[in-house]
């Protein structure tokens, strides 16, 4: 199979990945921190290197506040409902995937919050000033995507976050489509909160995430239990990670995506962006040749990642999406990739569209395999 999905979860991962996971499970894993003898203090250990690598990776000064989660719906899910509180205003994009979208929506529905949801320029892009705006006093969080899982478009997050670190408000980043493709640092980059999957191009499996969380941002745990510190408080620590971190973590997912993060520290963050980049310019200039084809996104690809969205003329996106995978296994998605607001900004609902999503495994010659089967899906619906 020609592996086109990479934007909802990479695949492959590195093979030392899959050879950590394996020797921990079989040898390493007993409950980290909850005991005292060498396999649960050396599971402990491996914990807290990985939280280490991925506060390099993001430029955490404390690693403690990297709290580990199962996704990033959770991460995303913690800090909203963490910090926003009856009477606050929150602010978003239309560009928001339903992790973003559904837990404010929830709030607001629920006559918690307001909300104010942002639309993009004709770029695709949210202008800082918009943003400045609409603020005020109520303002408690700004959250929103780094990336469109859609487009694709980075946002500029520096420029929002330094206009939202001048206020009492928090800025909440979703890096689900960035992290570990685009360098993001949450000092430089006046982050207070950021999210992000393990299991897209941080190349950990699926089940795990992190949330960074910045010394502005007081939240309010919503998953309290055991967490192998103060035991004898009946109320869950207010210490960091044990004040988020509640129950047994996902010890083996997190030492597999402490090796995925050490395979990205190690080849080069630049050297992987390059790569899916020249993957990503390749994949849009050939597909712009096939008629009836619309692309969806920019052609700049110093200002996207690597989903690409296209529709077909006369065919359905899910029909496109299942002859790729049935006649020519090539895998990709189709849909609105739980993303609605973003397929009604490019009247694209409800039907959505076919998205590629190159990673760091795939190849030139993929990228042409892949576009001579559309062309050749195109050609038989002109028949």
């Amino acid at each position: 199979m020609i592996y086109l999905d990479n934007a909802a979860t990479s695949f492959p991962k590195p093979k030392r990945v899959y050879e950590r996971m394996d020797r921990f499970l079989r040898e390493e894993a007993a409950n980290p921190g909850r005991s005292g003898h060498r396999l649960s203090v050396g599971a402990e250990s491996q914990i807290a290197q990985a939280r280490n690598v991925i506060a390099k990776l993001f430029g955490v000064e404390h690693p403690e506040r990297v709290i580990f989660t199962l996704n990033c719906t959770d991460s995303l899910n913690i800090a909203i409902k963490g910090v926003l509180r009856e009477g606050d205003h929150a602010i978003t994009t239309v560009l928001e995937h339903n992790s973003v979208l559904r837990p404010l929506h929830s709030l607001e529905a629920n006559g918690k919050i307001t909300l104010t949801k942002l639309r993009p320029n004709s770029d695709g892009f949210i202008h800082p000033n918009d943003v400045k705006a609409v603020m005020g006093p109520k303002t408690k969080l700004v959250a929103m995507t780094h990336a469109s899982n859609v487009t694709g478009i980075v946002q500029p997050i520096r420029e929002i976050g330094k206009l939202v670190r001048e206020t009492e408000s928090l800025f909440l980043v979703d890096a689900a489509q960035t992290a570990g493709v685009i360098p993001i640092h949450v000092e430089s980059d006046f982050i207070d909160l950021l999210a992000f999957p393990g299991h897209k191009a941080l190349y950990g499996p699926p089940g795990t995430g992190a949330l960074c969380v910045g010394e502005r941002a007081k939240l309010f745990p919503w998953r309290e239990g055991g967490t192998g510190f103060d035991s004898e408080s009946l109320l869950q620590p207010i210490r960091f990670p044990f004040a988020l971190e509640g129950g047994t973590p996902n010890s083996v997912g997190i030492v597999g995506l402490k090796e995925g993060v050490e395979f990205i520290l190690e080849e080069g963050m630049d050297k992987i962006r390059a790569h899916e980049q020249g993957l990503v310019k390749q994949l849009r200039s050939e597909l712009k040749e096939i008629p009836s084809i619309r692309i969806y996104g920019t052609q700049d690809v110093s200002r996207s990642v690597a989903p690409v969205s296209f529709t077909v003329e006369g065919a359905e996106p899910q029909e496109v999406s299942l002859i790729l995978d049935q006649s020519f296994d090539i895998a990709s998605r189709a849909g609105l990739h739980c993303a609605p607001l973003m397929h009604r900004e490019l009247k694209t609902f409800p039907q959505g569209t076919i998205r590629l999503s190159p990673g760091y495994f795939n190849t030139a010659g993929e990228i042409q395999t892949a576009v001579r089967a559309i062309r050749e899906i195109r050609s038989q619906i002109a028949v």
